[in-house]
């Protein structure tokens, strides 16, 4: 999704600029923005791939992990009994896609708990399962 996205919001400026070198003058200088449209169109390839890569989740015993980051890695430890709220969200584009975010909200304004990329069965059934275990394991906020 992230990949299609990226490869639309960079073909309209490159088509811009193709028109804008041939109106002012032609002479082959649409090379250019086409030119610069592979190389940057390869380097999002490259490092959304990456980055999609890098996001993992583990369910233990006490605590729930999430790992993040391609190039500054981040790694969140939420205890079930800290959940407050175990939200799915999806918005319309992924939706297209047909995945959703599980995002998690604690008693810190500073937890940023969310797993991306989840299919809707799956996302329905890591909240339940998380929903329960936080249930089971509330520490009396």
């Amino acid at each position: 999704m992230r990949r299609i996205l990226a490869i639309a919001g960079l073909a309209v400026p490159t088509g811009f600029g193709v028109v804008l070198c041939e109106v002012q003058g032609g002479g082959g200088w649409f090379a250019i923005p086409i030119a610069a449209f592979a190389l940057v169109g390869t380097y999002a390839w490259w490092s959304i791939g990456r980055n999609w890569r890098s996001w993992g989740y583990a369910e233990r015993a006490d605590d729930l992990l999430i790992t993040h980051g391609a190039f500054f890695r981040r790694l969140v430890v939420v205890p079930y009994g800290r959940m407050q709220l175990v939200d799915v969200e999806a918005g319309p584009i992924e939706r297209m896609f047909g995945l959703v975010r599980v995002k998690l909200h604690t008693a810190s304004a500073g937890t940023d708990a969310c797993i991306e990329g989840l299919t809707q069965v799956d996302a329905a059934a890591l909240r339940d399962r998380l929903a329960a275990l936080g249930e089971a394991r509330a520490a009396g906020l």
